[in-house]
């Protein structure tokens, strides 16, 4: 019994297409319904206002925690990419050995073997007032007293995310650096290319489907975390997750529902503006 192609194509995906159905679709949906309720006190009251979207948009503290969100994305992306480009470039182009190129790219990843909390936690008694880095600055001279930004600031959540996240971008720019076929950076330094120009005109270009998978994947994961920035900060710094994280414990579910699914629109514009600078189904088809 042959089957029709149009009906062999329904058939493959209709497993995957049942389950994203179920397990997204319907979640996704049950939120954008539940953010037009009203709510009294512990109680869902079904009915249609846009009093919750209305409180978000007029709200000066919610511009602020959008723009804390923003201010942490940008500057970690901007890190992560420096780190996870140059790790990849030495590890692509200047490691000759494959099985010392497969042992230093394991040895990158070791950190990510233990769980994101221990390895979150693990900078705080190293950059606490009396941590291991204030103490080894106060025994060389270096300074007369422990710094305090160290820890629950700014700069440890920004030193968190940065260890917690550059692996995500560093795999992306990797694969596309193993896929430039060396002859090109011969061929370059052949015609008198200096190392820059080759790094402009040639890896750069040809590494854009990698960058930009990982500036996704570091720009989502910060936007949608809060637990880094509760703990690293002390209280001090917020964020919209965060801030929606309170409103579900204070069992306020409509505004939260709507702060979700604001918070959805702006994670996917921003998705959609990097896939709009560079074409990955594009770039990974050539």
């Amino acid at each position: 019994m042959r089957i029709k192609p149009a009906l062999a194509s329904w058939l493959q995906i209709g497993p995957l297409a049942t389950v994203l159905t179920l397990f997204f679709g319907v979640p996704v949906v049950v939120v954008i319904v539940v953010s037009f309720f009203d709510f009294d006190h512990t109680d869902i009251v079904p009915t249609f206002i846009l009093d919750n979207y209305q409180e978000i948009f007029s709200s000066e503290t919610t511009g602020r925690l959008y723009l804390s969100s923003l201010k942490f994305a940008v500057i970690v992306w901007a890190i992560t990419l420096v780190i996870g480009f140059t790790l990849a470039n030495y590890l692509v182009f200047h490691v000759r050995s494959l099985l010392i190129k497969i042992g230093l790219f394991l040895l990158c990843s070791v950190p990510f073997w233990t769980s994101t909390i221990i390895r979150m936690i693990s900078w705080i008694p190293f950059l606490g007032r009396n941590g291991l880095f204030n103490t080894m600055l106060m025994n060389a001279g270096l300074i007369s007293q422990p710094l305090d930004f160290l820890l629950f600031s700014d700069f440890a959540v920004i030193v968190a995310y940065v260890h917690l996240f550059t692996l995500f971008m560093m795999v992306p720019i990797f694969n596309s650096m193993a896929r430039i076929d060396t002859r090109l950076i011969e061929a370059a330094k052949d015609a008198g290319a200096s190392r820059w120009t080759i790094l402009r005109e040639i890896v750069l270009p040809l590494c854009k489907s990698g960058i930009a998978l990982g500036s996704i994947f570091v720009v989502t994961q910060v936007m949608g975390d809060f637990f880094v920035v509760k703990v690293m900060s002390g209280g001090q710094s917020a964020s919209v997750v965060s801030a929606l994280q309170n409103e579900i414990a204070a069992l306020q579910y409509p505004p939260a529902a709507a702060s979700a699914v604001v918070l959805v629109i702006v994670v996917v514009m921003m998705v959609a503006g990097i896939l709009r600078v560079v074409d990955i189904r594009k770039e990974l088809a050539s």
